[in-house]
């Protein structure tokens, strides 16, 4: 499974992401405000309990294996280790990159999936995570097109519910990829953080999603909507069958650039726990 091209690659400064936020958060936009209410009933979940370095549930997640870029240009070698992928003990999952060789890759890290175990359409999709840092990481929690082994990428379609450039702690990308917006010319907006980063502490990341509009969530703060129609206008909404999540650490690629000498290792993306709801009868 490749991690293509994702948000278009902004060279935002901080500063200048957090003018934008004070812009937005100070206008009378749509943005944060017409929030829907809704009966959510939770479908499936993970809240990551266990004994201290257990792999995660066999019955709910699977993996992504090995190296080769990733349609990226990627550094990393993924496994199914416990030293790149594992419980902690104390109610969450860990994923760890670490610089070391493996399989011709010079780092490691872990990419998991619900893939064949787990699918939904529509609904509200969210996880808290605290997120790694540093030039050249790539932590992203996501969503594939189920049907992407007979419908490839872009037209099985991928939602971003999450996606952080390491050297911009403070900025989470939610972006949309499908026929017509992939890659470069993926839809995207950001949310960034005012005198706080998002590897600081933990902070619920989350899509709202239904037959015609998926909202992009912050900690309850609704950043980003997009409608099919804006979709449409750009290509095919393919946003209408059932998807399956992702979570992984990326170390290096065309997103993100790649590691300095300013980057530390290892890298953990901890995530508290992953809910699905959909719409109470």
């Amino acid at each position: 499974m490749k991690k293509y091209l994702t948000a278009k690659s902004f060279t935002l400064t901080i500063a200048t992401a957090i003018v934008i936020l004070f812009s937005l958060v100070g206008c009378s936009s749509d943005t944060g405000q017409k929030l829907d209410q809704r009966n959510w009933e939770l479908t499936w979940s993970d809240e990551f309990d266990g004994t201290s370095g257990m792999l995660p549930d066999a019955k709910k997640w699977t993996y992504d294996i090995g190296n080769g870029g990733w349609g990226n240009q990627e550094l990393q070698y993924y496994t199914n280790r416990p030293e790149n992928v594992s419980l902690d003990g104390v109610g969450n999952l860990v994923i760890t990159a670490k610089n070391e060789s493996l399989g011709g890759s010079a780092f490691t890290s872990a990419r998991v999936k619900t893939q064949g175990l787990y699918t939904q359409a529509y609904g509200r999709f969210e996880a808290r995570i605290k997120s790694p840092y540093g030039p050249g990481i790539w932590p992203a929690f996501w969503m594939l097109g189920a049907n992407i082994d007979t419908t490839p990428w872009p037209q099985c379609g991928e939602i971003d519910i999450m996606e952080i450039k390491g050297n911009q702690p403070s900025i989470v990308y939610g972006t949309l990829h499908g026929p017509g917006y992939s890659g470069g010319n993926a839809i995207t907006d950001f949310y960034a953080l005012m005198n706080n980063r998002f590897d600081k502490d933990f902070h619920i990341f989350a899509v709202e999603w239904d037959a015609d509009k998926i909202d992009f969530f912050v900690d309850g703060y609704l950043y980003q909507r997009l409608t099919k129609s804006t979709v449409s206008a750009e290509g095919e909404w393919v946003f209408n069958q059932p998807f399956y999540m992702i979570m992984n650490i990326a170390v290096g690629g065309t997103f993100v650039g790649f590691p300095t000498v300013d980057t530390s290792f290892p890298q953990k993306m901890t995530i508290d726990y992953v809910r699905v709801y959909k719409l109470a009868e």
